[in-house]
């Protein structure tokens, strides 16, 4: 047990040197001049989401958890599911993806999570706001793409705009949270999960990113149907043109409760 205390209060020494508080601010932003009225009669690819769920160690480091993984894909899928005609707009479900083109695919979900960080990082947090993110130092310029290599992902030929979600949940260990109670005795702040989440809607002949959902300290237990059900809420709330209302989507208190 004394061994374990060390262990706990130097990764507390480490973290207190090291550790970055949380933000959490959830920011939501359309591009210039887009709109998405609904039954436009526009077709929306959807893109298998990406999934991240796994445990947090005593150091913080993501040790991933295949089983909470499938079950959090599978109930993700189910509440998009439901919520496909709240969407306003005709989804159609990316085929399989197999060799080449499962390639293409994963490289432009990575490619999406890329920009999605970047667009939360230097455009939606003010201080951090690239110059080029602006119009006349006023208005603010959401212009971010992934590159016209879009249109070659599997189902693309039949859309007109693809939907991206990345979801990452990270629940804190016991080793963890115990190295929380010990930071509060401390005074020092330190963090026990992480529950963070974007889907971006995508035009599949330019690349332009058109709209992005982000939230850094989302609510819902996706490895729970219910959970899921909450957190889909939450990533597709202000989606162009749908009738998920922001009542509906706005988390409780509590991230990943």
């Amino acid at each position: 047990m004394r061994t374990f205390l060390f262990q706990l209060i130097g990764a507390l020494l480490a973290l207190a040197v090291a550790a970055l508080p949380a933000n959490a601010q959830e920011r939501s932003a359309t591009r210039q001049g887009f709109s998405l009225p609904a039954q436009s009669g526009k077709k929306i690819l959807l893109i298998r989401p990406t999934m991240r769920v796994g445990e947090q160690s005593t150091g913080g480091m993501f040790e991933p958890n295949s089983d909470w993984t499938e079950q959090a894909r599978a109930n993700i899928g189910v509440a998009l599911d439901g919520l496909q005609r709240s969407l306003g707009n005709e989804v159609i479900v990316a085929p399989p993806a197999y060799g080449e083109d499962a390639r293409i695919l994963n490289e432009h979900m990575a490619l999406f999570a890329a920009v999605s960080q970047a667009v939360i990082q230097y455009q939606f947090f003010v201080g951090n706001r690239l110059p080029t993110k602006k119009r006349d130092n006023k208005a603010d310029v959401f212009d971010w793409s992934l590159g016209k290599g879009v249109a070659s992902l599997p189902g693309a030929e039949g859309a007109d705009y693809a939907l991206f979600i990345y979801n990452r949940d990270v629940y804190g260990s016991t080793g963890r949270k115990m190295l929380q109670v010990v930071g509060m005795l401390a005074g020092v702040g330190v963090t026990s999960g992480e529950h963070v989440g974007y889907a971006g809607l995508v035009d599949l002949k330019t690349g332009d990113l058109l709209w992005l959902n982000a939230d850094a300290q989302m609510g819902g237990d996706v490895r729970e149907p219910d959970g899921a059900d909450k957190r889909v809420r939450q990533l597709l709330e202000d989606f162009p043109g749908s009738t998920i209302a922001r009542s509906e989507a706005s988390p409780s208190a509590g991230a990943g409760k």
